[in-house]
């Protein structure tokens, strides 16, 4: 069978790279805070060199998000910036700004650039818009259900990558929301290192029991999703339509779960791909995770059964 899905994740520090390759994962997608948004750790350039350099030897890729809203200050040294990836042997750029495929296109000439915009990323014409320009594949957006995915991957030539587990974004600003919130309460205090703000959530009033992870860093407020995606269940209906990257969002996440749910996905990628037309999915498979699930977030099929995405 030709068809072999790719499975994507994310790492905070090398030490989780070098133990998610281990666990099964095929790539990576890092970056650093000043040209990446919401990453799940912080990898300078000599971290990412130092990451292709583990990663290459067993045939696992890298690729650097620079995923950022991009601003005058952001496009200084970008272009040296991404043809030191480029030299450094990464194997592809995350981008959602027309300004960083400009900048790659001739500092770093002939790299796979995956376009993701998150949530604009609905429809196979701006997939097929995309490709026409140089991408090589689309991040499709998160609130698009099974039938869409369907759909938008029949009709498009690109590569298609699908989040399948994980927290996600749902709400993104770049004041600094949390310090002026400490600040109008006079703790001022709070405001030393906004990079430590982790284990703050908001709720809403008509739903105590949903806590939504809030959380700032250099780029600004982050809200993010009060359940976590898991469709390791249903994994092999992404994999029927031939989907090429199915993501493992780690964000947040302590190495322990991110290694758990990795060997989970493998464990599944690996006995449908074994055999396709007698596959049928072991519940004990779940079970993993089900055990280090923190039980104040729900595992949820996210948007993906859903007829109204909006």
């Amino acid at each position: 069978m030709s068809y072999k899905p790719e499975l994507l994740t994310t790492a905070a520090s090398i030490e989780e790279l070098e133990r998610l390759i281990a666990a099964g994962a095929d790539a990576f997608v890092i970056g650093e805070a000043r040209y990446a948004s919401r990453q799940a750790g912080q990898f300078t350039l000599e971290m990412i060199q130092a990451a292709v350099l583990l990663a290459k030897p067993k045939g696992v890729r890298i690729y650097v998000a620079i995923n950022n809203l991009i601003d005058h200050a952001a496009l200084e040294g970008m272009p040296e910036y991404i043809a030191a990836l480029h030299q450094a042997g990464v194997d592809a750029i995350v981008f959602g700004d027309p300004a960083v495929l400009m900048a790659a296109k001739t500092s770093a000439p002939g790299m796979a650039l995956h376009w993701n915009a998150e949530m604009t990323s609905t429809n196979y014409v701006t997939a097929e818009y995309w490709a026409r320009r140089g991408a090589t594949r689309y991040v499709i957006a998160r609130e698009l259900n099974m039938e869409q995915i369907e759909d938008t991957k029949s009709k498009s030539k690109l590569e298609l990558q699908v989040q399948v587990h994980g927290m996600t974004n749902i709400y993104h600003s770049k004041r600094s929301l949390v310090n002026n919130y400490f600040e109008h309460q006079g703790e001022s205090e709070h405001s030393v290192d906004v990079d430590q703000k982790r284990g703050l959530y908001i709720m809403e009033a008509e739903r105590p029991e949903e806590r939504y992870p809030i959380y700032e860093d250099a780029n600004g407020t982050h809200i993010m999703s009060s359940d976590d995606v898991c469709m390791l269940e249903n994994l092999h209906e992404l994999m029927v339509i031939s989907v090429d990257s199915l993501k493992i969002e780690g964000i947040m996440k302590s190495i322990d779960y991110n290694e758990t749910v990795v060997k989970a996905y493998r464990t599944v990628i690996d006995a449908y791909l074994a055999d396709p037309e007698g596959y049928s999915f072991q519940d004990e498979w779940l079970d993993p995770i089900r055990k280090i699930q923190d039980p104040k977030r729900e595992l949820s099929y996210g948007f993906f059964y859903k007829e109204q995405v909006y």
